[in-house]
């Protein structure tokens, strides 16, 4: 083992393989990474689902560097600095309308713990403490924390860790191949997976449930899309029965399914959204918790010199972060990003579809410029054969993800067509060469 590697204790890696085989990143710009030796490869996943402008975009840079000199951090407790507030305005014009508050975190993993505070919270304030149930869904992928994990439903994530949140169950993952496999766009089946819902406050009684977490696209789990009708159908039940619903947009939000958000794209608002990634273009860590006005007020209750949430962080709009998604948003807005992947759309989806038929390809999704391409496993050897795709496109100039046996791309949203002829045609040589 190189033992200048030696040390760090790599996240969600295999850090044994890696250090034998080191994929190192030193520089990039635009659609491109570059190794140390300056080899460019190209960025077929936005960083990590992240940076949908791009890299080293000259706004994002330079207020960056602006803001580093001027106001290096500001306490957020009982304190404020100006961006952090135009930012906040600036946020709330995308938004769905009604969701006009904003509370600024540091991740999408510390964005969903806010979330699910505040839904349990909110209960309480209003007098039905007795509300403290949470309800995932399989599949799920809410980061990496306690409550995070407890909602989610990704066993890896979960196995390890204990008993988790007490309190917690899920409903049922959205994804059918039997009936949905191979379409372009929402899947025609499953808006009835959404009564599982029901199923669970028969179980409980919907008095003892806060929340309902669910992506509107599940992400890391292998881009697993929303039937027609699903979310339409989960808003209705929660709203029978007073229950929270939280969208968590750390992947769909900010321009990947075609709209500035997810909810948008699929016309269905929720009560609590957690964002973070796109936010800042992923050039400074944050994240934020949209809100909507009755679930905000409902705290703003009792003497005006005392607190009504006790929940925050050090770094909460932290003045770096604050800058850097003010650059971000004017991007985004500069070239239309934020609805770019609409227009796209469709190119994309020819591309990615004519993977269909390829070796041992069992399954192809997408949605704006997000698509999983699902592979047969290789026997006893779960996740192998997307790796090793993995290992084989990174030799040949193109970075995509995998998890589990899943090809994800989601690439910047300033990608050309050429670039997804390019990621395309690597990952089709790449199954055929490992077939």
């Amino acid at each position: 083992m190189n033992q200048d590697l030696d040390a760090y204790w790599m996240p969600f890696t295999a850090n044994r393989q890696f250090k034998k085989a080191p994929r190192l990143l030193a520089r990039a710009e635009g659609m491109h990474f570059y190794t140390p030796e300056g080899r460019p490869v190209l960025d077929a996943i936005a960083g990590l689902w992240c940076v949908n402008a791009g890299h080293a975009r000259p706004k994002i840079v330079q207020a960056i560097q602006q803001q580093a000199a001027e106001l290096d951090y500001a306490p957020p407790f009982q304190m404020g600095h100006p961006k952090a507030f135009e930012l906040a305005e600036r946020l709330v014009e995308l938004t769905p309308a009604g969701m006009n508050k904003v509370f600024f975190t540091n991740s999408g993993s510390e964005s969903v713990e806010t979330a699910l505070k505040m839904a349990i919270a909110y209960h309480r304030v209003r007098g039905e403490g007795q509300r403290t149930r949470l309800i995932g869904r399989e599949r799920g992928y809410h980061g990496v924390n306690f409550g995070g994990i407890s909602v989610g439903g990704m066993v890896a994530n979960r196995k390890m860790f204990g008993t988790l949140l007490a309190g917690v169950d899920h409903i049922r993952h959205t994804h059918d191949p039997a009936r949905n496999a191979f379409t372009v766009g929402q899947p025609a089946h499953g808006a009835e997976f959404a009564d599982d819902l029901e199923r669970l406050i028969a179980l409980h009684d919907a008095s003892t449930i806060a929340a309902v977490i669910v992506e509107p696209v599940a992400g890391s789990t292998g881009v697993i899309l929303p039937p027609k009708g699903y979310l339409q159908r989960l808003r209705e039940i929660c709203d029978k029965h007073g229950i929270l619903l939280i969208f968590d947009e750390v992947i769909t939000g900010f321009g990947r399914t075609g709209q500035p958000f997810g909810a948008q794209t699929f016309g269905v608002t929720p009560d609590l959204m957690t964002v973070a990634k796109g936010i800042t273009n992923g050039a400074v860590p944050m994240g934020a918790v949209f809100v909507k006005q009755e679930v905000h007020d409902a705290f703003m209750n009792g003497p005006e010199h005392l607190i009504e949430f006790f929940h925050g962080y050090t770094y909460s709009a932290h003045p770096l972060a604050c800058a850097a998604a003010l650059g971000t948003l004017d991007t985004y807005a500069d070239e239309g990003l934020l609805t770019r992947a609409a227009q796209l759309e469709s190119y994309f989806a020819e591309a990615v579809h004519s993977l269909k038929g390829a070796p041992n390809v069992i399954d192809i999704r997408n949605i704006g410029l997000v698509a999983g391409i699902e592979l047969a496993p290789l026997a006893g050897q779960p996740a192998k054969r997307a790796f090793d795709v993995f290992l084989d496109c990174w030799e040949r100039g193109v970075l995509i993800r995998t998890t589990g046996d899943t090809i994800a791309l989601s690439p910047p949203l300033i990608i050309e067509r050429a670039q997804i002829d390019q990621i395309v045609g690597c990952i089709g040589d790449a199954l055929k060469r490992l077939a």
